[in-house]
């Protein structure tokens, strides 16, 4: 799925995971951002796999490389953006959620007129228990 600018790919749904554990695996390129959000049910953990991203947690900020784990607890407002060329990650939320606002909001990689505007943007990020609450971070 194209997602945000990257490619991200539901590794284990909650429907597999009678809804406890959702994971995303997702590829970047420098600039990729997430728009300042928060989650009303789940916990968001990365485990970054390559490349260098960084973080806002709240109204910290700080960089994550290859090999580290940033938790962003439920509630908590925070954000990325990828600083190095690539990035890769895989991103854990639990309870599971997540997975069904990658797959609302994504559209396969060939179409790149399918964007979706932001007013069903955000009817399906309520849906899927996320409030978007600030633009993405820039470079």
């Amino acid at each position: 799925m194209e997602f945000f600018g990257h490619v991200a790919r539901v590794r284990l749904g909650g429907e597999h995971s009678a809804g406890e554990l959702a994971i995303i695996d997702s590829t970047m390129s420098r600039g990729s951002a997430s728009p300042v959000h928060r989650h009303l049910h789940a916990a968001e953990t990365f485990l970054v796999l390559e490349g260098t991203l960084r973080v806002r947690v709240d109204r910290e900020e700080f960089s994550v490389g290859a090999g580290s784990v940033a938790v962003l607890p439920k509630l908590i407002d925070h954000a990325f953006l990828v600083t190095s060329d690539h990035a890769r990650l895989l991103s854990l939320h639990t309870p599971a959620g997540f997975d069904e606002f990658v797959l609302g909001v994504g559209h396969p990689p060939e179409l790149t007129d399918a964007a979706i505007d932001s007013e069903e943007l955000a009817r399906i990020a309520v849906r899927c228990g996320i409030e978007l609450v600030g633009p993405p971070m820039t470079l």
